[in-house]
């Protein structure tokens, strides 16, 4: 049996999921990788060393059913980094009803599940890590955005009670606030640091996860500097 500790990374592309999953194998962690797209993950597979898995997270027997798949190859996570979302823009009278359900499914309530399962299995442990990957609209609703906001909102209010509830139960859970756009081959910088770089933002998780439990924090916001609050 592995003696390393064990990473879940749902919500995966080649992004930020992606830099946090090197970044926590690189530190020995054993690597399971999530997306309801499984052929983007194949080509990191190999790279990682990770079990990788299909998963729709707004679906509760999905959900079941990844974690039993855990169970069955004894990966149940040390570590879980929930980071999907959904967006649907526009003003409020316009906005469609089931795509907006879909959102919030994806957003909040699959975290929800998420949860559950995770801290089904931590407290059996003893011990875990459970963190949501939240946004500007975490704490800011935008006009034509009200359905990220709610999400985001939702995931935060999630987080926060989560913590209070598990914190004394040896279960650490952390909300990351990322208020600002990451770079990308799409959105590249166009001054210097003017955007999030993924990589560093992982490194913020590693150092969140490193935390003694004597001084845990529950939330971290990070911004570029030129980004205005």
């Amino acid at each position: 049996m592995s003696l390393s500790k064990k990473a879940l990374i749902i919500g995966v592309g080649s992004g930020l999921s992606l830099s946090l999953a090197r970044l926590f194998h690189k530190n020995g962690m054993s690597i399971s990788l999530v997306a309801r797209n499984i052929n983007k993950l194949k080509k990191f597979k190999k790279e990682l060393e990770a079990n990788v898995f299909k998963c729709d997270v707004s679906s509760s027997i999905d959900v079941k059913n990844l974690f039993s798949k855990l169970d069955d190859i004894n990966e149940q996570p040390d570590l879980v980094i929930y980071n999907p979302s959904s967006r649907v823009r526009g003003p409020i009278e316009e906005l469609d009803i089931e795509n907006t359900r879909h959102a919030l499914n994806i957003t909040s309530f699959g975290a929800f599940l998420v949860a559950q399962q995770s801290v089904k299995r931590m407290k059996k442990k003893g011990s875990g890590s459970i963190f949501f990957t939240g946004a500007s609209a975490s704490t800011k609703g935008f006009p034509n955005s009200s359905v990220f906001a709610m999400g985001k909102f939702a995931l935060r209010g999630l987080a926060q009670s989560l913590a209070r509830e598990l914190h004394p139960q040896n279960i650490h859970i952390g909300h990351f606030i990322i208020d600002g756009s990451i770079v990308s081959e799409n959105r590249p910088y166009e001054k210097d640091d003017d955007k999030l770089c993924p990589d560093e933002i992982a490194k913020r998780y590693l150092e969140f996860y490193n935390q003694k439990r004597s001084v845990w924090s529950w939330e971290l916001e990070i911004r570029p500097w030129l980004e205005k609050f």
